[in-house]
């Protein structure tokens, strides 16, 4: 058997990325994969368009919507529009189409790949890490990258991750047609969906819709009953979605990533965003940060693998630190949270700069703070 020098774990856009990085540096890289890929992934797709600094091809041609507006709504009413300026807009793309593409980049850079490879076994003997399929099919590496997402088993296993798991429920359904939402608008919508919100994202001539729920990992989502109070405001009736409950492993404190030669990255590492659900851009991020931290370690700095773990607490973690503290006082108060949060004059715009990359949570909270303390002066004088 011939031993390679990265195993990676699930073919999503994380895994992809870490592929592509890792192949286009000549190092020997297979994805494993479960699943034959379906020809549709249906997810809110949205991200950041700061992305492409994390690639050396164009990710614009398989972009179906650049947004331009972000429109909030409380129970369809009392709405807001955020205008998205800057050089970083908000991109929504179809999952499958990314993935695809981020693979086809992988593949043309020399990375293999295998399908139906049901991983039941991850093992380390020796420094060499050994990979089993459920129909007995193994693969040896030098090194093991976990991007199967949010249920992933591994993270338990190897005592990497969150010490206890958050799980977000979800819905992510879409329809074939456009209905009124505006060109190049996403909308949000924080009333109907108790501890959390629904969201409309434009595909061209389609719409992904979704909505999701925060603060407990027991919650349910009364779907249809959503669907039937946010859909027609949209001009949709909720026949026409099409699909599917999911629970979404979201950030719950800095945590290890990686161990010896064995990093985890995207949902698998628990990095979505724990207030607005953003999984893409730190799904890229750390693909990008994994292989650059793999590269120096197959070629001999053996302790570098740390820094990606710092690396992804630094550039990520520290405002999801801050967003999850919003996401815990929003959610449990979300009228006020809406009236003070969003209604706020500048409110809008701060979020959808949050979308876009250009600001972060921490960002926001350290203005606030700021802002605190000179009304809190000003009063002393």
């Amino acid at each position: 058997m011939t031993l390679i020098d990265v195993a990676i774990i699930g073919g999503g856009a994380s895994g992809t990325t870490t592929a592509f990085h890792l192949a286009n540096k000549s190092k020997k890289v297979c994805i494993l994969e479960k699943n034959i890929f379906s020809p549709e992934k249906i997810c809110g797709g949205g991200m950041s368009a700061a992305v492409q600094n994390w690639f050396p091809f164009k990710l614009l041609p398989i972009v179906d919507e650049v947004i331009t507006n972000v429109e909030f709504s409380w129970c369809n009413s009392d709405k807001v529009v955020a205008e998205l300026s800057g050089s970083s807009p908000f991109w929504i793309v179809k999952r499958e189409k990314l993935d695809s593409f981020l693979l086809d980049q992988a593949l043309n850079s020399g990375c293999t790949l295998l399908t139906t490879f049901n991983v039941v076994d991850v093992k380390k003997k020796s420094n060499v890490w050994h990979i089993t399929a459920l129909d007995g099919r193994q693969i040896e590496a030098r090194a093991v990258v976990i991007a199967d997402g949010s249920q992933s088993p591994w993270s338990k296993t190897f005592n990497l991750g969150p010490n206890q798991q958050k799980f977000a429920s979800t819905f992510s359904g879409r329809i074939k047609r456009r209905g009124n939402l505006g060109n190049e608008t996403a909308r949000f919508e924080f009333g109907l969906v108790k501890n959390g919100f629904a969201w409309a994202f434009p595909l061209n001539n389609e719409v992904n819709i979704g909505m999701g729920t925060f603060l407990d990992n027991n919650n349910s989502l009364p779907v249809n009953e959503i669907l039937k109070s946010f859909l027609p405001d949209l001009g949709f009736d909720p026949s026409e979605v099409i699909g599917h409950e999911k629970k979404l492993r979201i950030w719950n404190g800095h945590c290890k990533l990686n161990g010896e030669g064995i990093l985890f990255v995207g949902d698998a590492a628990s990095l979505c965003d724990p207030f607005l659900a953003e999984g893409l851009r730190p799904a890229l991020m750390s693909g990008f940060e994994a292989a650059k931290s793999l590269i120096y370690w197959l070629d001999g700095e053996v302790n570098c693998l740390d820094a990606y773990t710092k690396t992804m607490q630094i550039n990520w973690g520290n405002s999801m630190a801050w967003g999850k503290r919003i996401s815990q006082v929003f959610y449990r108060f979300p009228k006020v949270g809406y009236q003070l949060g969003v209604k706020r004059s500048t409110a809008p715009k701060r979020i959808a700069q949050i979308l876009s990359g250009e600001m972060s949570y921490e960002d926001i909270a350290k203005r606030v703070i700021k802002r605190l303390l000179f009304q809190n002066q000003s009063s002393k004088s």
